[in-house]
């Protein structure tokens, strides 16, 4: 078992789960060979549901009922909500134990003392952005008596009461592979797992991009592609139109380099330098980046109809959130009952005291990422260049907030390293370059966001539900949006949203000497982009820009951070359909089209029209023409022109931002969004289509776009074989695949062809270093009650030997939804459709 675990280890440099985020993961080798049952890993294998079993919760103040359904969802039926919350630690636990102690890890910076030395960048970076720390003083804050330290205790009880059942030879098997005990639950876990969560859904800081591109390409040019509002305007707070805003102006073309910029960006460390570390993509190439930039995205859809336009005349819901592939998945499903306190069901993260996204008998709530920037960048002075104990505040060097020293330990308790963190009044303070910089993040200031879900899922309409999550919910920031049994509609983008002083922007690192620069409020919640019962009859987020800066000129993010293709796709298909139904819904979840293809294919085809008219085509620029051409722009799984359409625009993009990698580098040092295209496409001559490695010619959008896509077609065709002999099939080239968390390949899923890809309502992206995709899909429709109809790609058991570690898998490769039970009592449950009785007791 030592040479196992020690094998696993060397491993987890792989670790790339959603909520963890440890990065350089290359490929890794089969662990099939080595996990036999002659180990003893599979001695809890069996189904490990029994049909009647019982439990004990020592803090448990009355007995409760669980009943897990054919789907093997746990109902949980108890007296109060306290035992209520026990009763979801136990289960949750029984099936994702290993799940929840890496996730809470990963956000507390201690993954090394499961994995050793490989996990160590991944620490630094969660301990130098200040997330343990604020974790702990959270937990301090809190009444030890009061309602937030009460369903931490109760959550924690729960997971406890499971772990202490269990014999060594019952642990999870990833324990057995890294020779390690499942550790104690504390409530500072929770905390940690939601820090992680805001890590998570944090887009990476656009500073240093904009910065980097102002020394190469100066201000004018570098500030039109990262430092503006996106060109096409389909926002979440819907506009008093009834069709998308394009702001096609010429984008400015590259000039003199900025040399402040350079400057400052050589004190930085150079263009291979990161702001606190936060560079994902560790090892990759400057497309690799680019690619995994859009990948990462975490592209969610959520969309709601008004009774007007559906056909049973009632309100309908979707939610569609998209993460990181993994197994076991990062929901797990789960309904609580507590008699005239709480009916409520959905998906729980592991390590969360209740339903992040669901339903209750009244409404159905679900959300997408805002994009919102909430972190901003200081360049502080300090006493010391190397050791400093103050920083200069308004004339005074004043001493810092707080100082850490922060220890990494191994798998056997050993130090491994030793940190300095510094705090001024923004938050931590560290060492880039030759500069040091402090950061102000919502994240590291929220705190009861528990509390909001609490009082939220008691509320007895849409627009209560929104109203008791804005008094609680500051980060992450979420586009919640919420459907009713009366036939509310509603959408609010929830958080926390600062105003800064001067320029109002956060897209400057800024000069710390002084308090004037700092944060002077929040947007209130009358600002926030949302809207109730809209006129059009429909509301729709899919990571778009929330609120057109036409009608709100305040800051809120930029383009950078936002995705236009999704959002108009889904509007395009809500506008057409005054006669909605679940299933159409349904439909929608997996469509396939792609406004992305529709817009920029043409570009393409004609660009390749105007060299062979010309007589500078070649035998490649016609074949790939011809194959392009024949394309419906649809991302099925068994069409043959996508994977070209992809390579096309990845070459389109390395040929027209080379001014964006410096002399004698390989890499851009930034890649702007990809909307910018259709600004460029519209522009045939814009100075951005001229390749500088070329002085003697002038290139144009027409010779640009047919080289990238004649070059794409032998690319392929050397990666592929010639495609008239081997189409490229979409559902081939790129499969969705879940993969287990330590990314053990004995535990991933079978690679699974889809239908969707990027920029579709159904983003999945699959690569060596990343699978995106829809990791929960949800349709309501209401009546008297909802109906609810959902799936998620895996199953609700962690352990890769049971029957329902994969069972969902099928179900939601083919875009199906299953059928959510929502049983009032114990025995509204029929027994047929029981699939395991548990009974709780003290």
């Amino acid at each position: 078992m030592a040479r196992i675990a020690l094998a696993v280890a060397s491993l987890a440099v792989g670790l790339g789960a959603t909520w963890i985020g440890v990065r350089g993961a290359g490929p890794l080798p089969p662990l099939g060979s080595v996990l036999s049952p002659s180990v003893g890993l599979w001695a809890n294998a069996a189904d490990d549901l029994p049909a009647d079993a019982d439990g004990r919760i020592p803090a448990l103040g009355s007995q409760v009922d669980v009943r897990y359904d054919q789907r093997s969802v746990p109902h949980i039926f108890a007296t109060t909500e306290l035992d209520a919350v026990r009763a979801l630690g136990y289960v949750v636990a029984r099936d994702r134990l290993f799940q929840l102690e890496l996730q809470s890890r990963a956000g507390e910076g201690t993954l090394t003392e499961l994995v050793g030395n490989v996990a160590l960048p991944a620490d630094q970076e969660t301990r130098r952005l200040g997330m343990p720390r604020a974790a702990e003083q959270r937990l301090a804050s809190f009444d030890r008596n009061g309602e937030m330290m009460q369903l931490l205790q109760a959550y924690a009880d729960g997971i406890n009461a499971w772990r202490a059942s269990l014999s060594p030879a019952r642990y999870p098997a990833e324990y057995k592979l890294l020779n390690k005990t499942p550790r104690e639950w504390l409530p500072v876990h929770t905390l940690h797992l939601f820090n992680r969560m805001g890590y998570t859904l944090a887009h990476a800081p656009v500073e240093l991009d904009l910065l980097r591109a102002r020394a190469l390409v100066g201000d004018s040019a570098a500030d039109a592609l990262f430092d503006t509002d996106s060109p096409v305007q389909e926002p979440i707070q819907p506009a008093p139109r009834h069709e998308p805003r394009e702001m096609f102006t010429p984008l400015p073309a590259p000039g003199a380099p900025d040399t402040a910029a350079a400057r400052l960006v050589t004190a930085l460390g150079g263009v291979e330098q990161t702001l606190f570390g936060w560079s994902r993509d560790i090892g990759a190439s400057a497309d690799e980046r680019a690619m995994l930039a859009q990948e990462r995205a975490f592209a969610s859809n959520n969309w709601a109809v008004a009774p007007q336009r559906s056909a049973s005349g009632r309100a309908l819901l979707a939610g569609d959130p998209h993460l990181e592939l993994t197994l076991p998945s990062i929901w797990y499903e789960v309904h609580m009952v507590v008699p005239g306190v709480m009916d409520v069901g959905g998906v729980t993260i592991p390590g969360l005291p209740g339903v992040v996204i669901g339903y209750t008998r009244a409404f159905a709530w679900s959300f997408t990422n805002t994009g919102a920037d909430v972190m901003d960048f200081w360049r502080e002075t300090v006493d010391d260049a190397k050791h400093p104990t103050r920083y200069q505040l308004d004339g005074e060097n004043v001493p810092f907030v707080d100082t850490r020293i922060e220890t990494y330990r191994g798998p056997q308790g050993t130090v491994i390293g030793v940190d300095t963190v510094y705090y001024t009044h923004r938050g931590p303070m560290q060492r880039v370059g030759r500069e040091w910089l402090s950061m102000r993040w919502t994240v590291l200031e929220a705190g009861n966001e528990l509390l909001g879900f609490r009082a939220g899922q008691r509320a007895p309409s849409a627009t209560a539900f929104l109203d008791s999550m804005a008094v609680y919910y500051q980060a992450p920031a979420q586009n919640m949006i919420v459907a009713d049994t009366g036939g509310t509609i509603a959408i609010r983008s929830t958080g926390r949203y600062p105003i800064r002083a001067d320029s109002g922007r956060g897209t400057a690192i800024r000069e710390g000497n002084t308090r004037r620069t700092d944060w002077i409020g929040f947007r209130p919640v009358d600002r926030y982009p949302q809207s109730v019962n809209p006129a059009q009859g429909f509301l729709a987020s899919a990571n778009q820009e929330p609120i057109d800066p036409l009608y709100d000129p305040l800051y809120f993010g930029v383009d950078a951070h936002y995705e236009i293709w999704r959002a108009l796709q889904i509007n395009r298909l809500l506008r057409g359909d005054s006669s909605m139904t679940a299933d159409r819904m349904r439909q929608f979840q997996t469509d396939p089209g792609s406004v992305r293809a529709d817009l920029l294919v043409p570009a393409f085809l004609h660009a390749a029209e105007v060299r062979r008219a010309t007589g500078a085509g070649s035998p490649s620029l016609e074949a790939a023409e011809t194959l392009l051409s024949k394309w419906d722009r649809r991302y099925t799984r068994d069409n043959t022109g996508a994977r070209l359409f992809e390579m096309a625009l990845s070459f389109t993009t390395a040929l027209i931002y080379d001014e964006l990698t410096p002399p004698g580098a390989r890499q851009r040092v930034a890649t702007p969004s990809e909307s910018r295209l259709l600004q460029l496409v519209a522009d045939s001559t814009n100075g951005w289509w001229d390749d500088r490695r070329t002085p003697s010619a002038r290139e144009d959008r027409d010779v640009v776009l047919s080289t990238a896509l004649a070059t794409a077609y032998d690319s392929l065709v050397t990666q592929y074989g010639d495609p008239a002999q081997k189409p490229w099939v979409w559902g081939t080239v790129s499969p969705a695949r879940p993969t287990h968390l330590l990314k053990l390949e004995g535990f991933a899923a079978p690679f699974t062809p889809i239908d969707g890809g990027r920029g579709t309502l159904n983003p999945s992206v699959a690569s060596k270093r990343a699978n995106f995709g829809s990791s929960w899909r949800m349709v309501v429709e209401f009546g008297k009650e909802p109906v609810i109809r959902a799936t998620y790609p895996g199953g609700q058991s962690g352990n890769p030997a049971s029957s329902r570690y994969l069972d969902r898998l099928p179900l939601w490769s083919s875009g199906t939804l299953d059928s959510v039970r929502t049983p009032r009592t114990v025995t509204d449950l029929p027994a047929s459709d029981v699939r395991a009785v548990l009974t709780l007791t003290r």
